[in-house]
């Protein structure tokens, strides 16, 4: 099968000659994978590694982003961020919050909201090229509760949802309204080169919710709601993305409710398991992860990594509706001989240097 078609119809809940692959990784990890197969070349990385999806967005051409002399940067949507280093990787973390001081709706009201205008779509089409001939094409769109704390500042906006109401809406209704410019416009000028729209929002932490359901209800998910119904104009499954431990029932089916057709990470924590998942959601949802980046990446030998991704896909892979891929951005602790592994299984096939 060729990859677009193996994606495709695992999601149509078919059985496909093997699991379809998925890529996620630290700048590190890809940097360790390029020397490894002697490339300077991400698509040769997924080549090799037999991925079947590739992803493409829009790119930014709005003024350029404020660099300040600390080193610190704002990227395009506002975010404040500095660059942290630890032991593995670099990451991108908040240096502060742009809308920490307002006080008020009539003060956010005056903010620079970012602009859908800063896009470039009438290239997005040719950017993808003939990749949609061959590979499952992915585009990622916010980020709206992540976003909205990430400008506000986490315990402010968890504050706002419980004292200002109406800030909290207010927020998120700007991003919204941002994000359904961008992918309409988006969408528009790639024609049919999109075939998966990927989302995301943690709202649940290893144990727990982040928040409770009738907060979740009232801030989160009518927002998504409104940018899934964006998406499904084009007819395109939305692939959701939060961390931690959604085994409630209510947050569930409340995703699919919002319009959630493929649920990511598959993170095993809390009391969520694999075999409840597939027995309860498999015939609603399909599944897109399941390769814990916490226990088993950095730390099982390659064997052990067969056996679980094995594992993985006996289960949640029966009668189709899996993508196999790692829980989260594999990490620069992870052995390249682990990732090797883990492809190989997958794939059914040798990688070769």
């Amino acid at each position: 099968m060729l990859p677009r078609q193996r994606v495709l119809s695992a999601l149509a809940h078919e059985e496909t000659d093997r699991v379809p692959l998925d890529f996620w990784a630290t700048p590190e990890l890809w940097k360790k994978l390029k020397e490894y197969f002697g490339t300077h070349s991400k698509s040769d990385v997924l080549q090799k590694l037999h991925v079947d999806i590739r992803d493409y967005r829009p790119q930014y051409i709005g003024p350029p982003c404020k660099v300040l002399s600390d080193g610190s940067y704002f990227e395009p949507m506002g975010t404040h961020r500095r660059i942290v280093q630890n032991e593995y990787n670099a990451y991108d973390e908040y240096a502060s919050f742009p809308l920490a001081y307002a006080q008020d709706v009539a003060d956010l009201s005056n903010y620079r909201w970012a602009d859908p205008n800063d896009y470039d779509y009438e290239g997005f089409g040719a950017q993808i090229g003939q990749a949609h001939d061959t590979y499952c094409t992915k585009m990622m769109v916010g980020g709206l509760f992540e976003l909205a704390w990430a400008l506000r500042g986490y315990e402010q906006f968890m504050m706002d949802m419980a004292l200002s109401p109406d800030v909290a809406h207010y927020i998120m209704g700007r991003i919204t309204d941002f994000y359904c410019i961008y992918i309409d416009r988006a969408m528009q000028n790639a024609g049919d080169k999109i075939d998966i729209i990927f989302s995301y929002d943690d709202i649940a932490s290893q144990r727990s919710m982040l928040m409770s359901t009738v907060m979740w209800e009232e801030f989160i998910k009518p927002y998504h709601v409104r940018m899934n119904k964006t998406i499904q104009k084009y007819q395109k499954p939305v692939l959701y993305h939060t961390c931690g431990n959604i085994y409630k029932t209510e947050i569930l089916d409340g995703l699919i409710d919002m319009g959630v057709d493929i649920l990511n990470p598959i993170q095993m924590c809390g009391d969520m398991t694999l075999e409840q998942l597939k027995s309860e959601y498999g015939s609603r949802l399909s599944f897109h992860g399941g390769i814990d980046i916490q226990k088993v990446l950095p730390f099982y030998t390659p064997d052990e990594m067969r056996g679980e991704v094995k594992r993985i896909t006996d289960v949640m892979g029966k009668g189709g509706g899996l993508i196999l891929a790692s829980t989260h951005y594999i990490q620069n602790d992870t052995p390249v001989e682990n990732v090797i592994a883990m492809y190989e299984q997958g794939s059914g096939q040798k990688i070769s240097l």
